[in-house]
């Protein structure tokens, strides 16, 4: 479980101040307080994968940590009161893409990363200094750090007077985005490794980066160097906003150990409880609390799969086998601030982010992890692409594909969708002492052709469960949303979840996308 999501939203929510243009830190005009510019060094994506494929057959590194009695004692609050300095700046002036913020280290983040811009095929590092932060009350410690500590990452800014941050890269690999809606949520990562196995996680960290104005308009290329005990890899990143925030990724990687599990384009957010479970959830007065609902899947074969998440009893992974699939993502589809009632935190806004292929990447499958928790404060999903074949050492590897943070899935289908789904007893008045492993799953449908059928129209109900089985099922028109219902009355054959698969069809064509859902049913009511 990754203990970091407040940290992070104080760390990106900090108020941002207008700058100067780093590079004028080379005109000897420029205020003393710019930092400098190092040596130019010449600078292209196939030197960087280079570099990657050299580090990788090498053994590995670790970071120097100094001074780490300072960073301990860089907390939230210290760090939340640590800003990069107003008269420093990169690209603020409007000769580049977007203003960039850098990160001061701290007691989460303390592994330095090395910044570089480039500019016509030339890269020079930004380089480092105390004197380009203000500390607040706690500038005790700016006397203390050396001149070369160096920068936990960095954010771009908007342009407006607001100058608020949107896109984020802190911590091991992690990025995110606030996307089309303005809030952060979820985040994305260079990749994972042994994610919800018993050994521990492996997390390895982009150590270097270098950011160029693109092509296009408002384009930026972010380069990274990652690196970590069991493999090294060199990432190309093209950002783009309009106002979704699209990334196009290159990443090529060098193994230097096997690999049980490798997750490619993982994906990383919080799932506490919502409508279907939230009354197992008896000290917290908001209905739901999550910053995504469910993983989406669009398999190689076309079908569409919503796979609503849960707060399960214990770790579980789901496993969907497919083959060169179209995209999934981890989504946030319920959009209803009565369904949360926070304004502070604002789940109704947080992103939703799909991950689009752009090469057939074969064999594989998307897996889910679901973690335990009992906080928001936790992330606990996780989901990614892992390949078939197993990853040896030495060997290369190479994915392209596109990270669309939105509001909603890109490339809807003409199908109904998941609206809500529901889990309890067919009767809470009834006590059943004799049968605790039945219960009732509701689950609303609503959009696309569902918009359009007459009440009477002849709806069927695909349902199906594994462990276990229906005892019953019926399918029934909303009409006060204009959306379908479809109600499963179902025994578990065990102590361990039963997959639920529920559609509706009219005839043998599909009204909807597939639902399929893990179900836990609460203890019997005494």
């Amino acid at each position: 479980m990754i203990a970091r999501r407040s940290f992070l939203a104080g760390a990106m929510l900090a108020p941002c101040l207008p700058w100067q243009d780093l590079l004028a830190a080379q005109d000897e005009r420029a205020p003393t307080a710019l930092p400098a510019l190092g040596p130019p060094q010449p600078f292209d994506f196939e030197r960087l994968r280079q570099q990657a494929q050299q580090r990788a057959s090498q053994p590995y590194q670790p970071p120097a940590l100094r001074p780490p009695e300072l960073l301990e004692r860089i907390d939230y609050d210290v760090h939340e009161a640590i800003h990069y300095r107003p008269e420093s700046a990169l690209w603020a002036q409007g000769d580049g893409p977007w203003p960039v913020q850098f990160f001061h280290l701290a007691r989460l983040f303390r592994e330095p990363v090395k910044m570089h811009v480039v500019r016509a095929g030339m890269a020079r590092e930004i380089v480092y200094s105390p004197r380009l932060f203000s500390y607040g009350p706690n500038a005790q410690f700016a006397a203390a750090l050396p001149d070369d500590l160096g920068f936990a990452g960095f954010r771009l800014m908007d342009r407006d007077p607001r100058q608020q941050d949107w896109l984020c890269f802190l911590g091991a690999s992690y990025f995110r985005s606030n996307g089309e809606l303005g809030q952060y949520g979820l985040s994305a990562r260079g990749v994972a490794i042994d994610t919800g196995l018993p050994d521990a996680e492996e997390f390895p960290r982009f150590t270097q980066f270098w950011l160029e104005a693109g092509a296009e308009p408002d384009s930026l290329l972010i380069y990274a160097l990652l690196d970590g005990p069991r493999l090294s890899g060199a990432y190309r990143v093209t950002v783009g906003r309009s106002p979704a925030v699209v990334m196009t990724i290159e990443a090529a990687l060098f193994t230097r150990a096997a690999i049980q599990r490798l997750g490619i384009a993982p994906l990383t957010s919080m799932y506490w409880f919502g409508e279907a479970d939230n009354h197992l959830q008896v000290w917290d007065w908001r209905p739901e609390v999550h910053d995504s609902d469910g993983l989406a899947l669009w398999t190689g074969n076309g079908e569409r799969i919503w796979r609503p998440l849960v707060d399960p009893p214990s770790l579980q992974t789901q496993t969907f086998a497919d083959r060169d699939p179209k995209g999934f993502g981890l989504c946030q589809r319920d959009r209803s601030f009565d369904h949360y009632q926070d304004p502070q935190i604002a789940y109704q806004r947080r992103p939703s982010l799909w991950v689009e292929p752009l090469e057939p990447w074969g064999a594989g499958a998307v897996q889910l992890v679901e973690i335990p928790t009992r906080s928001e404060f936790l992330d606990n999903i996780v989901a990614y692409w892992v390949p078939q074949e197993p990853v040896a050492a030495g060997a290369a590897l190479h994915f392209q594909y596109r990270l669309h943070w939105v509001a909603d899935e890109p490339y809807l289908p003409a199908l109904g969708r998941v609206v809500a789904v529901r889990l309890g007893w067919e009767d809470p008045l009834e006590a059943r002492p004799n049968a605790p492993r039945q219960g009732a799953l509701v689950v609303d449908f609503g959009g696309g052709p569902l918009e359009s059928l007459s009440q009477d129209a002849a709806v069927r109900l695909m349902a199906s469960i594994k462990p276990g089985r229906l005892l019953g099922s019926r399918v029934v028109s909303v009409t006060e949303t204009r959306q379908w219902r479809a109600m499963c009355y179902l025994e578990l054959a065990g102590p361990e979840p039963g997959e639920l698969q529920v559609r509706l069809q009219l005839g043998d064509h599909p009204l909807t996308e597939t639902c399929v859902y893990p179900c836990w049913l609460p203890a019997a009511p005494a």
